[in-house]
């Protein structure tokens, strides 16, 4: 069996978003991702499934570098103040291209599935680090059943609905997680 050329796929995944980003994502497609690249389509192929592949590849990309973005940017001093820069920031990229690439996806496999679960995980570990670092939260509330981690996982759910409702307005929603740990 021939090894893959990582150096190709990444050619391939930059032609596929230079066509996303001129053109559209209904704009990308094998065929134009090969003429693009100087190959048959059948090599594309041993690259990617089909659209899905790239569109889900494309999106996994984004997210990696918005998570290391992130990182970054988030300087508030307090959990509940991050956790607003946190959404609006996810909500920037939502806004912007990602939200585009994550409504293209088609139905998402198991490996799909896991792969984004691998970036939720980051996220929540950032928000566990964030807590820690906040030295007017509480730690008379965690137990073996209330722990940072899972806290975390509950504000990553609750953060992730409120994005996907559009809700514009999370002053509830930090209202609750204060009123928690503070």
């Amino acid at each position: 069996m021939k090894r893959k050329d990582s150096a190709l796929r990444g050619r391939l995944l930059k032609l596929s978003r230079e066509i996303a980003d001129k053109d559209g994502i209904e704009a990308v497609n094998i065929r134009l991702i090969a003429q693009k690249a100087g190959v048959a389509a059948g090599t594309v192929y041993n690259y990617f499934s089909g659209k899905d592949e790239i569109l889900f590849a494309l999106t996994e990309e984004y997210w990696k570098k918005a998570l290391c973005e992130m990182k970054t940017e988030i300087s508030a001093g307090t959990f509940w103040e991050q956790l607003q820069e946190i959404f609006f920031f996810l909500k920037e990229r939502i806004d912007q291209s990602a939200g585009k690439l994550m409504g293209s996806l088609g139905t998402m496999e198991i490996s799909g599935q896991v792969r984004m679960a691998s970036m939720q995980s980051e996220l929540e570990s950032f928000l566990v680090q964030r807590m820690e670092q906040d030295v007017n939260i509480r730690t008379d509330i965690w137990s073996e059943t209330f722990t940072p981690k899972r806290f975390a996982r509950f504000i990553m759910m609750n953060m992730l609905m409120l994005l996907k409702e559009e809700t514009p307005n999370v002053s509830f929603f930090i209202e609750i997680v204060k009123r928690i740990v503070y």
